[in-house]
C-alpha cells in the first residue's frame, strides 16, 4: 500500500496553503511530517484524507487515483489531537461504529472490537460512555476506533498533543507496535523533533506549506540540505551565526575562531553560516578541543534532567542545552563551550556544504 502525491496543492481564496507537493508515503514504518505550528501539516492530511479538494495535481492510494473520491471511499481513518469520540455512545460502540456504517458483520464487529480494546487496555472500559473515561483513555479509544476499521491509511494528526508528559511517553512507546503489521499507511503529524525521533522510520520536513525535506529520519536529523530544514528538525532552535572562513579557520563575529575539521576545512574561503544544535554548546567542556565561547545569560529552564539557557553573544541569540543543574544567573556572562565538530555549515543561499 502506498500513497502517492503528484504536484499535489491547496489554495484557498487565492492563498496557497500547500505548494505543489510529490511525495510516496509506504507502509511498514511511520510516516512523519515534522514542522512547525502552520507549517502546512494538517493542510496536508486534509488534502490526503479528502477532506479539502485539491488545487492542483493528483492523489494515487495504492495506484488508484483517489483525487475526485469522497474521504468515505478512501478507506481511511483520522485521529485528532482532540478526543474525538461521541458522547452519547459506550467505549464499545464508538469502537465499532466505522463498523456498523461498512455493513459488517455483528460477530465480525464484536471481534474487532475487542482485539482493539486488548491492544489499547480497553476492555474493562468498553461499557462506559467517553465522560467517564481520562484524556488518555479517551485517545486510546479514538486509536482503538483506527485499528478497527483496518483502513488503508491511518493519520494522526498531533494524536499526544493534549495529554499529559507521562501519557504522552506511553503511548508514544507504543504507536508503532499498534500499526505493525497492518498494511496500512501510517501519517502522523508532530512539531516536535524529539519525536519524530522516537518514531523514527521517514520524515518529511515542512515549511510554509512545503516539503523541504523528506527520506530516513535518522538521516535527514544528521544530515539536513539546507538551514531551513536544520531549523525545522531542533528543539530547542538550532544556533546558527555568520562565518567568515579563511584557510582552515573559522571566525565569529565576536572574533571567536576554531580549525574547522574535515571536509568543511577544504570550502573555498568566504562568509558562511554556522549552525550548532544546543546539546553541542554546553556550559563545561566535554573535549579539550571544545571552542570557548562567553555570553550574557537571558533566560534559563530547568526541563526534568536538563538544564537550558538562552544567551546573547554579539549579535546572535544562543541556546545551551546541558544535562543537570547548572548554576547560571540571569543577566551575568557566563562561559558556554561549543563542539565545533558537530557544526553544520551552510552557503549563503542555504544549502547545506558541509
Amino acid at each position: 500500500m502506498t500513497i502517492e502525491l503528484r504536484q499535489a496543492s491547496k489554495v484557498t481564496r487565492g492563498v496557497s496553503h500547500i505548494k505543489p507537493t510529490s511525495l510516496v508515503l509506504e507502509t511498514g514504518h511511520f510516516n512523519v511530517l515534522l514542522g512547525q505550528t502552520g507549517a502546512g501539516k494538517t493542510s496536508l492530511i486534509k488534502l490526503m484524507a479528502g477532506l479539502d479538494p485539491l488545487a492542483s495535481g493528483q492523489i494515487f492510494m495504492d495506484g488508484q487515483d483517489v483525487s475526485r473520491l469522497s474521504t468515505q471511499k478512501r478507506n481511511i481513518s483520522l485521529v485528532h489531537q482532540f478526543f474525538v469520540n461521541y458522547p452519547h455512545m459506550s467505549v464499545f460502540d464508538n469502537i465499532a461504529s466505522p463498523l456498523r456504517v461498512a455493513g459488517m458483520a455483528k460477530s465480525e464487529i464484536q471481534g474487532r472490537v475487542e482485539e482493539a480494546a486488548d491492544i489499547l487496555q480497553l476492555r474493562p472500559m468498553l461499557n462506559r460512555r467517553p465522560q467517564e473515561l481520562s484524556g488518555g483513555q479517551q485517545q486510546r479509544c479514538a486509536l482503538a476506533r483506527a485499528i478497527a476499521k483496518e483502513s488503508r491509511a491511518v493519520f494522526l494528526d498531533e494524536p499526544l498533543a493534549n495529554l499529559d508528559y507521562k501519557l504522552r511517553e506511553e503511548l508514544r512507546e507504543q504507536l508503532p507496535e499498534l500499526f505493525a503489521g497492518r498494511g496500512a499507511v501510517v501519517v502522523y503529524a508532530t512539531s516536535e523533533p524529539e519525536e519524530a525521533l522516537l518514531l523514527g522510520g521517514k520524515t518529511a520536513l515542512m515549511d510554509d506549506g512545503a516539503v523541504t525535506q523528506f527520506g530516513t529520519t535518522a538521516e535527514i536529523y544528521r544530515k539536513p540540505e539546507n538551514l531551513t530544514a536544520a531549523r525545522v528538525f531542533s528543539d530547542p532552535p538550532i544556533n546558527a551565526a555568520e562565518i567568515v572562513k579563511s584557510g582552515a579557520q573559522a571566525r565569529l563575529k565576536t572574533g571567536v575562531t576554531w580549525d574547522m575539521q574535515g571536509g568543511a576545512a577544504n570550502l573555498p574561503d568566504g562568509v558562511y553560516t554556522m549552525a550548532i544544535r544546543p546539546h553541542h554548546v554546553t556550559p563545561i567542556a566535554a573535549t579539550p578541543n571544545d571552542v570557548a565561547l562567553k555570553g550574557t545569560v537571558l533566560v534559563t529552564e530547568l526541563s526534568g534532567s536538563d538544564s537550558s539557557a538562552h544567551f546573547q553573544m554579539g549579535e546572535d541569540g544562543w541556546v545551551s542545552l546541558a544535562h543537570g543543574v547548572h548554576p547560571y544567573k540571569v543577566g551575568a556572562d557566563h562561559a558556554f563551550f561549543m563542539d565545533a565538530s558537530k557544526a553544520f555549515y551552510f552557503a549563503p543561499d542555504g544549502r547545506l556544504v558541509s
